[in-house]
C-alpha cells in the first residue's frame, strides 16, 4: 500500500492538537511584532541626537522598501490555503486552481525572498562600504533582521494555519 508522505518518519501527532496551532499563530504574532519592533527602533534611533555618524546617515524610503516588498510577501503566502495547492485534478475544460496557486505562492515568496536580498543589498552599499561604526551600522543589520524575522513569522504562521486536527470541519454544499 503506497504511502502518500513525503518523508520516511511520520508527523509527530502534537502537531494535529488545536493548542500546538494556537501557540504557532500567536508565535508567528511575536514574530512579526519583533520585526516591526526592530526596524522601527532602528528608524527612531535614525532621528535622534545619538546618531553621532560622521557625515550624519538616516533611514529613508529606501531602507523601508525591502520591509515593505517582506510583509507584501507574508499577506500573499498566508492567504492562500493549502488546499488548493493539491489540487492536482487539472482539466483542460476546468480553470486550473492549483496551477494559479502555486503560481502566487511562488510569486509570495520571492517578495519576501526579494525584501530579504534588498535588505542585505542596502546594508551593504548604504553602511558596510562607506565603513561605519556599529552604532550607525544598526540601521543596516536591523533591516535584514526585521525582514528575516517577517520571513521566519510567515513560514510559522503557514505552517500553523494549514494544520489539520480532529477540530476542523470541512463545511461544503
Amino acid at each position: 500500500m503506497p504511502s502518500h508522505q513525503l518523508f520516511r518518519f511520520p508527523k509527530p501527532q502534537w502537531l494535529n492538537s488545536a493548542s500546538a496551532r494556537t501557540a504557532g499563530i500567536y508565535i508567528a504574532g511575536a514574530l512579526f511584532s519583533i520585526a516591526l519592533f526592530t526596524l522601527i527602533d532602528a528608524a527612531t534611533y535614525s532621528r535622534s541626537s545619538l546618531n553621532g555618524s560622521d557625515p550624519e546617515v538616516h533611514m529613508n524610503f529606501v531602507d523601508w522598501v525591502p520591509g515593505i516588498c517582506s510583509a507584501v510577501g507574508m499577506l500573499i503566502i498566508n492567504s492562500i490555503d493549502k488546499s488548493r495547492l493539491s489540487a492536482d485534478t487539472f482539466s483542460y475544460s476546468g480553470d486550473g486552481v492549483a496551477w494559479k496557486a502555486r503560481l502566487v505562492l511562488f510569486l509570495g515568496f520571492a517578495a519576501m525572498a526579494g525584501g530579504l536580498a534588498g535588505g542585505v543589498t542596502v546594508m551593504v552599499l548604504k553602511y558596510v562600504l562607506p565603513d561605519y561604526g556599529f552604532p550607525t551600522l544598526w540601521m543596516g543589520v536591523a533591516n535584514v533582521v526585521a525582514n528575516s524575522l517577517v520571513m521566519l513569522s510567515s513560514v510559522v504562521l503557514w505552517v500553523s494555519q494549514n494544520m489539520e486536527d480532529d477540530y476542523t470541519y470541512n463545511l461544503a454544499l
